[in-house]
C-alpha cells in the first residue's frame, strides 16, 4: 500500500521551526478529556508546537469549536471494522507533515488506529493520553500490542500512572504523569447567578448539592440520588442539580420519581456554562465507582466549593479528606448523605473547605502546569530521537570516510 516514511533526517529542535502536533480522538462531545484538549490546544506556545485535530468519526460539539481555530479533520472511520482507515489516516499524517501524534482516550479505535497510522506514516513521536481508569474504558489486548510503537503513555495523576503500569499493560518506563488542570481565572468564586436560579426553579437561599458527570454506569448517579433522598429527610428544602447527559438519563429520571425527588432534582443535561452553574451549588458530589483525575472536582474546587467524593482512583490526590472536602466509602449512601448533610448544614465549614480547595488548585492543579507538562514532554521526546539519529548518521559517515592515516 505504502512504505513507512524514513525518519533518518530528523532535524534537531533548535534548527527547525515548531513541531506539528496532531491530537487524535474518536469524537469530541462535551466531556472532561475533550474540554482539557480544548484548553490545552488554545494555550500551547505556537513558537514550539502547532496543533491540529483529527476526529476519526464526527467532530462533535467541542470538535466543531476547535475546527474554527485550528486545522481539523473528521470522518475517516466509517464503522468499527473499517480497516481502510489506516491508509486514510496515515496519508493524512504524511500530507500534513505531522511530527507528533497524541491519541486522547483510553483504548478503542482512536488509540489503536491513531498509533498504528502514526508509526506507518513515520511520525517521529507517538504518545497516548489516557484520561480514565478501569471499566468501561480499558487498554485492550490489541492496543497493548502497540506499546513498542508508543513513546509515552500520559497519566493524569501519580496513582493513575501506577494503575496504567500495573493493570493496563503500559510499560512503566514509558508512563509519564502530567496532572490535569483548570483555569482559576475562568473557574472562580462568584455570586449565584440569579437568571439561572430562575431558569432552574431554585429557591434563593436553599441549600444545593450538585453532580457534574456524564450519565454513564460507572459514574453511579444512583448513589447520588439515594443519598439525596436521605438529605431531603434531614434538610427538607435541599435541592439537587444533575449536570450532564448520557445513556442512563431515562433510568435515573425514573429512579428520581421512585424516590419522590421530582420536586427537588433538576436534570440539566449538557451545559456550556459550568462556571455559572457551579455558582448555584454549595457542595459538589462525585459518586463514581472509578475515576482517574476528574476535571469536575478541580473546577468546583477552583470555585471554592467543597467536594464529597468516593475514595476511588486518584480522587484522594485532590479531595483532601477533612480539608477540601470529604472522602467516603464507594457505594455507601448513608455515609455519603451524612457528609452532604454536614456541609449543607454548616455553611461556615463548607466555605472554609472551599477556600482551601481553591488554594490547592492554584498551587498544584492549574492548566498552565498541564500545558507546560505537554510541551516539555513532546520537546524532550523529539530531542532525544533526533539526537540518536544524528549520532547514528555521524557514526555511519565516519565509517565511510577514509581514516586520516590511510592513503
Amino acid at each position: 500500500m505504502f512504505r513507512r516514511r524514513n525518519q533518518q533526517s530528523l532535524i534537531p529542535l533548535d534548527d527547525r521551526g515548531p513541531l506539528r502536533v496532531m491530537f487524535v480522538l474518536t469524537s469530541m462531545p462535551v466531556g472532561g478529556a475533550e474540554t482539557l484538549v480544548v484548553e490545552l490546544v488554545r494555550r500551547l506556545d505556537r513558537t514550539r508546537l502547532v496543533p491540529e485535530l483529527c476526529c476519526l468519526k464526527e467532530l462533535g460539539p467541542l470538535g466543531e469549536v476547535l475546527a474554527r481555530e485550528i486545522p481539523s479533520s473528521a470522518g475517516l472511520l466509517s464503522q468499527k471494522y473499517d480497516f481502510t482507515v489506516l491508509w486514510r489516516l496515515a496519508r493524512l499524517m504524511r500530507r500534513r507533515c505531522v511530527d507528533v501524534v497524541v491519541t486522547v482516550g483510553t483504548g478503542g479505535d482512536r488509540m489503536f488506529w491513531g498509533r498504528l497510522a502514526a508509526w506507518w506514516a513515520g511520525v517521529p513521536v507517538i504518545c497516548s493520553a489516557l484520561h480514565s481508569t478501569g471499566l468501561p474504558n480499558r487498554v485492550e489486548f490489541s492496543n497493548r500490542l502497540l506499546a513498542p510503537l508508543t513513546d509515552a503513555f500520559i497519566a493524569v495523576a501519580e496513582p493513575h500512572g501506577r494503575f496504567l503500569a500495573e493493570h493496563e499493560g503500559c510499560p512503566e518506563h514509558k508512563v509519564r504523569v502530567i496532572p490535569n488542570g483548570v483555569d482559576p481565572a475562568a473557574f472562580r468564586p462568584r455570586w449565584p447567578d440569579a437568571s439561572l436560579q430562575a431558569e432552574f426553579g431554585i429557591t434563593p437561599g436553599a441549600p444545593v448539592a450538585g453532580i457534574v458527570a456524564a450519565l454513564r454506569t460507572e459514574k453511579n448517579h444512583e448513589l447520588f440520588l439515594h443519598a439525596a433522598a436521605q438529605v431531603r429527610r434531614a434538610i427538607p428544602n435541599a435541592e439537587f442539580l444533575v449536570v450532564g447527559d448520557g445513556p442512563q438519563r431515562a433510568r435515573l429520571e425514573s429512579l428520581a420519581r421512585e424516590l419522590s425527588l421530582c420536586a427537588a432534582v433538576r436534570f440539566l443535561g449538557t451545559r456550556n456554562d459550568v462556571p455559572k452553574v457551579l455558582s448555584l451549588i454549595d457542595v459538589l458530589a462525585i459518586t463514581s465507582h472509578m475515576e482517574a483525575n476528574p476535571l469536575s472536582i478541580l473546577e468546583a474546587m477552583a470555585c471554592e466549593k467543597p467536594v464529597v467524593a468516593t475514595r476511588v482512583g486518584s480522587v484522594p490526590e485532590t479531595v483532601l479528606d477533612g480539608k477540601t472536602g470529604y472522602l467516603v466509602t464507594p457505594g455507601d449512601a448513608d455515609e455519603f448523605a451524612a457528609r452532604m448533610i454536614e456541609l449543607l448544614g454548616h455553611p461556615g465549614r463548607a466555605a472554609a473547605m472551599g477556600r482551601a480547595g481553591r488554594e490547592e488548585v492554584i498551587t498544584h492543579w492549574s492548566i498552565d502546569r498541564t500545558v507546560q507538562g505537554y510541551q516539555d514532554l513532546i520537546a524532550g521526546l523529539y530531542t532525544a530521537k533526533s539526537a540518536r539519529r544524528w549520532t547514528r548518521r555521524s557514526e555511519s559517515l565516519a565509517k565511510e570516510l577514509p581514516h586520516p592515516s590511510s592513503g
